[in-house]
């Protein structure tokens, strides 16, 4: 029976034990025209109380016929619908009859086995065709099971196959540029010009990328290296290697202050060797930058360093032997794609990442990369001091800084500064920094600010009264988060530190902790914090280890969230999970590497049916091998 209250109709539907009320808002039109008095109709919806009467709102529901009467032998799946559909009769349960009269018209021909039998058997998977029907109208729960392990393993295997194929290739293709020897440049500065003692981790990184360029083979390598552990000198020393065989070298940062430091740095330490050494961004002036240019067309340079105006097609080198990308996440791959044609034969790349890389996301993102982890820091390195301070603490914690500026140190103060927000976020950093002044009057003190409005010239003034000391405190937004180096600095107090995630809190505290000095890291928040706010000041406090932190960050946010993973389309599965099916992906990794070690080319018989679904999969842009 309906009735209509106002915007909503009501019916009551009885089974013989009792009443349920069912209730739509929406679509009323249609759902009087298929409601009779007296009719049969199987319901389905999640159940409430309305005044202590059961009601089920916006159910599925479906007449019953002759044909339909007969209970199914199979669990009922519940697919997603939105109020239009359901308004034009495409329900879950209308989606539901859909597809199973379309699975009834399939065979195994249509949904072919694409996994050889005899890892079927060893890991217990069902069949392919299976899998599909019982994903859908599964006849058990075990059944059901049976499907989801056997699809996400289908995900894991064929992913970690195709990335393995495509390193194999590579390896085994690929042309690539050969710096058959380590010569002058390189052994004068390793011998009487590094600024310190390698570290062993260094020295194993080093190795494998010397043999890469000895090859033949293009390199395509990614180093992953915690905060402060040394990849930039990993770089130089690579860079070095390609002079000696005649070749150049470009390094690209991802901003003008990170680029501006890498070619002070290796100006700084290439000062008694004879490399020319030059810098090219956005805001290079027309002279300089015609300059430039003739420059690496003619081979007169050695290594530029530069942001993404490196990109640009009036840069033309003569022979570029090197390509090295600093922060890699932070460029789309589409313009890492750019630096391949700079040389008739496509140059070795190395790129860098200080915001560690859990294995499993690793395996996934960058499987079909070489890659080389950095996970030991130079001697002498103390670790930070990291502590929790609420927003009403702020006094004591201004006053521990001025202590620290008293024995000759320096602070940094960040404030968050996000899209959404950008207004706000200014006008707090703005307001911050008055309060700050008020804190630390001149001439006692000096503050220095950069943020992301600034001319690059002004920025780049501030920046370097803070380098040469001449300012104590650097109130900055988060474009000092990577590459900066001031050994002098030891305080870094992070304000709304709960706005951060866990990357991006470990990278700025990565600022300090570059001297001999003891340092600390003050993360600063309103009292009242989110679970997940909570979980992240928590891990900060207890770990300076980067891939400790990016283990947690992974698990917290899931795969999908992190920062640049998306682009890859390789974490775009449909049922697994790399951080719940961790062990799966080991197991399917070790399973693919074996198949590519026995049967490269997948010729056997038992492979054949690997080699025609791949054939099928073609056209589908690889990213990853440019990452």
């Amino acid at each position: 029976m309906g009735e209509k209250r106002g915007r909503r109709l009501v019916a009551t539907l009885y089974d013989g034990t009792g009443e349920l009320e069912l209730v739509w808002f929406q679509g009323i039109g249609w759902i009087e025209k298929i409601l009779n008095i007296g009719s049969r109709f199987r319901v389905f919806g999640k159940a409430g109380f309305f005044m202590n009467t059961p009601q089920v709102t916006h159910p599925e529901m479906e007449l019953v016929t002759e044909e339909n009467k007969e209970t199914r032998n199979f669990l009922e799946p519940i697919y997603p619908s939105t109020e239009k559909l359901k308004a034009r009769s495409m329900g879950g349960r209308q989606m539901s009859k859909f597809t199973y009269t379309l699975l009834q018209l399939l065979s195994e021909k249509d949904i072919p086995e694409n996994i050889p039998a005899d890892i079927l058997e060893k890991f217990r998977l069902v069949k392919r065709f299976e899998a599909f029907i019982n994903i859908h109208f599964p006849t058990s729960q075990e059944a059901y099971e049976n499907a989801v392990k056997r699809i996400k393993f289908e995900e894991l295997f064929i992913s970690q196959l195709r990335m393995g194929l495509l390193r194999f290739k590579r390896h085994t293709f690929s042309k690539g540029l050969v710096f058959g020897k380590v010569g002058e440049y390189f052994n004068d500065f390793y011998t009487n010009h590094i600024p310190f003692e390698l570290t062993g981790a260094q020295k194993k990184v080093l190795k494998e990328i010397r043999k890469d360029l000895g090859s033949g083979k293009q390199m395509n390598r990614l180093l992953q290296g915690d905060v402060g552990s040394g990849k930039t000198m990993v770089a130089l020393m690579a860079m070095l290697i390609a002079a000696d065989n005649g070749f150049q070298s470009c390094f690209m940062a991802p901003t003008e202050i990170l680029a501006r430091q890498h070619f002070e740095s290796l100006k700084t330490v290439l000062a008694n060797i004879p490399i020319k050494v030059g810098i090219l961004t956005g805001s290079t002036k027309a002279k300089e930058r015609r300059k430039l240019l003739k420059q690496c067309a003619d081979g007169d340079l050695h290594i530029i360093t530069g942001t993404h105006a490196l990109l640009e097609d009036t840069v033309q080198f003569k022979n570029l032997g090197i390509a090295i990308v600093d922060e890699q996440h932070r460029f789309g791959v589409a313009q890492r794609a750019k630096l391949w044609k700079k040389n008739e034969i496509n140059p070795h790349i190395l790129v860098m990442t200080a915001t560690p890389i859990p294995r499993t996301l690793a395996l996934t993102a960058y499987g079909d990369l070489d890659y080389s982890i950095m996970d030991e820091l130079p001697p002498g390195r103390i670790p930070i001091i990291t502590v929790h301070r609420m927003e009403y603490a702020r006094p004591q914690v201004m006053d521990f800084i001025k202590s620290e500026i008293k024995t000759g140190r320096q602070a940094y103060i960040i404030y968050p500064l996000i899209e959404e927000s950008a207004k706000l976020d200014f006008e707090n950093l703005m307001k911050g920094y008055e309060e700050i002044k008020a804190y630390f009057p001149e001439p006692k003190y000096y503050i220095s600010m950069v943020h992301g409005r600034q001319k690059s010239v002004e920025k780049q003034v501030n920046m370097d009264r803070f380098v040469t000391g001449d300012t104590h405190i650097m109130v900055s937004t988060t474009v000092i988060e990577v590459g900066v180096n001031i050994p002098n600095a030891s305080v870094m107090v992070i304000e709304s530190a709960e706005k951060f995630g866990l990357p991006q809190l470990h990278q700025l505290r990565g600022r300090v902790g570059r001297g001999n000095e003891k340092s600390y890291c003050i993360l600063s928040t309103k009292v009242k914090l989110s679970a997940d706010a909570k979980q992240r000041i928590k891990i900060m406090c207890e770990t300076n280890d980067g891939f400790k932190i990016a283990e947690k960050d992974l698990e917290i946010r899931g795969p999908g969230d992190i920062e640049g993973t998306r682009q890859s389309g390789l974490l775009n599965f449909k049922l697994a999970n790399i951080i719940e099916d961790k062990k799966m992906l080991e197991v399917a990794r070790q399973t693919a590497e074996k198949i590519i070690e026995e049967d490269a080319t997948l010729s056997s018989a038992n492979n054949l049916c690997l080699r025609n679904y791949l054939g099928s999969q073609k056209g589908k842009t690889v990213w990853s091998k440019i990452s």
